[in-house]
């Protein structure tokens, strides 16, 4: 996609194209503050979650920019919640996947933005600033990295296979049965990665980098695009249980089918999905 999608044009735009424009917009943000603000320039919204102002500014940006192209759609965003629209069409908004690294000036994190429609994902965009990537898909229509076509995978199984993860340091009430997971599959596994951006741990499984991801209590925002890039590069999504609720679950496996099924089966050793549950009577509506 060309530098000029940094605006939104007269013409009509694809709601992917319309979502690359206004991750464009976000990114001019981070990448102005990015390497200028630390840790102490942030606020802490819970333990260990961490916001910027340069979180607030890129959803602002992105925000504004999809409203110019889709006026009454409705809004999700990490940092402002949810604004409602007369449409049946929700974006969903992380202005920053990976707000610690950041801060910190760790070169991983990235814009994740995707579009609900009758509860159903049709599009996703997850963008990585540094390295000017775009990750994008569209319902039915494949997965793309750049423009190119992405497919998952073709590791058979969790031997031998290399993954990513996330720790659960919001939820540390659940360390101990995901240390139980974690030593079971770096038993087998080539290697497992803990890298801080949820978005970009899926972008990657979908291109084949990673041949899957796990991680517990994340939000709507930090793989509702990821998913999708998964699904459309031929990957398997799923909640710890195997169903679909990792939306407002917050328990998700992506990865390779056959992976996939290794993994639900090694995490269904140590933990099952009610018991991480912890959203009961905190649905948030996507």
């Amino acid at each position: 996609m060309p530098r000029s999608a940094d605006r939104i044009q007269s013409r009509r735009m694809n709601d992917v194209e319309i979502a690359m424009a206004a991750a464009r917009r976000g990114a001019a943000v981070l990448l102005q503050y990015w390497e200028q603000l630390g840790k102490e320039d942030a606020d802490l919204k819970a333990r260990n979650d961490w916001v910027s102002a340069a979180d607030r500014e890129s959803e602002d940006a992105i925000v504004a920019a999809i409203h110019e192209a889709c006026p009454t759609d409705a809004f999700l965003g990490e940092e402002s919640g949810a604004t409602a629209g007369s449409s049946e069409r929700t974006w969903i908004i992380d202005p920053l996947d990976g707000t610690s690294n950041y801060l910190q000036h760790f070169p991983i994190w990235s814009i994740s933005i995707a579009l609900r429609k009758n509860r159903e994902t049709i599009a996703g965009v997850i963008y990585e600033p540094l390295r000017d990537l775009f990750f994008t898909a569209e319902l039915g229509a494949g997965a793309f990295r750049n423009g190119g076509p992405m497919r998952a995978s073709t590791q058979a199984g969790v031997e031998g296979s290399f993954l990513a993860t996330g720790f659960p340091f919001r939820a540390q009430e659940y360390v101990a049965p995901y240390v139980a997971i974690f030593t079971d599959i770096i038993r087998v596994s080539k290697g497992v990665r803990r890298a801080g951006s949820a978005a970009l741990d899926l972008a990657y499984t979908a291109a084949g980098v990673f041949d899957g991801f796990f991680e517990m209590h994340l939000a709507p925002w930090d793989v509702a695009a990821g998913a999708l890039l998964v699904t459309e590069a031929g990957g398997t999504v799923s909640d710890f249980s195997g169903g679909q609720r990792w939306l407002d679950r917050g328990n998700i496996v992506g990865a390779t089918p056959r992976v996939h099924q290794e993994l639900l089966g090694i995490i269904g050793r140590h933990v099952s999905e009610e018991e991480l549950d912890h959203r009961k009577g905190k649905r948030i509506d996507v």
